[in-house]
């Protein structure tokens, strides 16, 4: 029998779900964008806002859902999935208790401490700004400053780093943050590792990375994600033997205190000197981390998703062993005053063997749009990362004007300086 799945949101991330599910079933979508990749791949879509549960909850009624997948926090924080689960489709993704984990970083911090979950740093959480100054004047050493709620990956300001420790108490008395909170600064090289996780176990996919400035060199404001990397096994060039694995013991300790939790769990490490401590973990699929790994699981996500609602063991994971490249186009000025609105041309036939992501972007009647976020991406897929980044740098004639990409995502002179900073380190 065919399952009939509901995706909810449009974004590139979402888009990458949406190809790794549309030939296995038969897809439906509902987002507040009308994206074109995800739009020819759905069997309907419907406009609607990802926080609104019961539209959502309605739509796949309509349509005889037989399982969702939820892309955005956002619908995870409004509680899509508790509503789905609630009208009987089965929500892959966690209900709004168990997605606290990202949408709340003061309990996630909290979490972390109670479960004794490993690479968890000094932290403290203050709903007092005046009191959160004071901590930065006394604390010795830098710190990284995160709002307790949900800030789409532009809240954060690391003391010592992006703000001194004046700019970030001005952050503070002016951001009008309900709660705040701040931990040790951590140094070194960030990864991430996504896990699917139902019924108590977890299969995870390999490590990413990301990078968060907007501009080449890691320079520039942080943005939701300008483009990721990812090796031919498991691990990344600059981490050790082992590094890979107690990354994983973290995850299993949240699996093990989280028995409720469904869906995806993304953890975000700093590999410092001292091993993985943790960034943060998110309650979904990174943007763009799902376009390293889905296109190159070969273990149907299907099959993922039909074993969790089913609560059977869920399947051994296989990948195809490549590297794979992600460059993100977003529009001019982004992310502090990203051209909204702008009309956009996308070559499709000039991406060559590389793949396509359409983000946040609005199909239209006469042209595509940009909005407030990232546009489009562009994935290769090699035998080294080199091969991968030669093949998506190939692929970004695609891009057009009106668009800014990083391109010096996944360059053998980048991937040497990350080596250079973790031996550095460990030295």
């Amino acid at each position: 029998m065919t399952e009939t799945v509901l995706l909810v949101g449009g974004g590139g991330r979402e888009h990458a779900i949406a190809r790794a599910l549309a030939d296995d079933c038969s897809l439906y979508a509902c987002a507040s964008n009308r994206n074109p990749g995800i739009r020819r791949l759905a069997d309907g879509f419907e406009t609607v806002e990802e926080t609104d549960a019961v539209a959502i909850t309605e739509f796949a009624t309509e349509i005889g859902a037989d399982l969702a997948v939820i892309g955005p926090e956002s619908a995870l924080a409004a509680g899509v999935a508790d509503a789905l689960d609630d009208a009987g489709v089965y929500a892959f993704g966690p209900r709004q208790a168990e997605a606290r984990l990202e949408t709340d970083k003061a309990y996630q911090r909290r979490f972390m401490r109670e479960a004794d979950v490993p690479g968890c740093p000094d932290f403290e959480v203050f709903d007092d700004m005046d009191a959160a100054c004071a901590y930065i004047d006394e604390y010795d050493g830098d710190l990284a400053v995160k709002p307790a709620g949900l800030t789409g990956g532009k809240g954060v300001k690391v003391i010592g780093d992006q703000v001194t420790a004046e700019e970030a108490k001005a952050y503070l008395r002016d951001a009008d943050y309900d709660r705040v909170v701040l931990e040790e600064r951590l140094v070194g090289e960030e990864f991430t590792v996504q896990a699917f996780v139902a019924d108590g176990e977890f299969r995870a996919t390999p490590a990413v990375q990301d990078h968060k400035r907007a501009y080449e060199g890691d320079e520039g404001p942080n943005t939701g994600g300008m483009g990721s990397y990812s090796d031919t096994g498991n691990a990344l060039p600059f981490m050790e033997p082992g590094d890979y694995e107690d990354a994983l013991d973290v995850l299993d300790a949240v699996v093990d205190a989280l028995p409720d939790y469904k869906g995806v769990l993304y953890g975000q490490f700093m590999l410092t000197a001292d091993g993985p401590k943790v960034v943060e973990f998110n309650a979904r699929f990174g943007d763009p981390e799902a376009m390293n790994t889905l296109p190159v699981l070969e273990t149907p996500f299907i099959d993922v998703l039909t074993a969790a609602r089913d609560g059977d063991p869920l399947p051994a994971l296989a990948f195809s062993g490549e590297a794979t490249v992600c460059k993100y186009a977003v529009p001019d000025g982004y992310p502090t005053n990203p051209d909204s609105g702008a009309r956009i041309a996308v070559d499709e036939d000039g991406v060559g063997d590389a793949l396509l992501y359409y983000a946040s972007v609005d199909e239209r009647e006469d042209g595509l749009y940009t909005t407030t976020s990232r546009a489009f991406a562009v994935v290769g897929l090699g035998d080294s990362i080199a091969a991968a980044e030669a093949e998506a740098d190939e692929a970004l004639s695609a891009a057009g004007d009106r668009v800014r990409i990083r391109h010096d995502i996944g360059k053998p002179e980048l991937l040497e300086e990350r080596i250079e900073h973790m031996t550095e380190l460990r030295e």
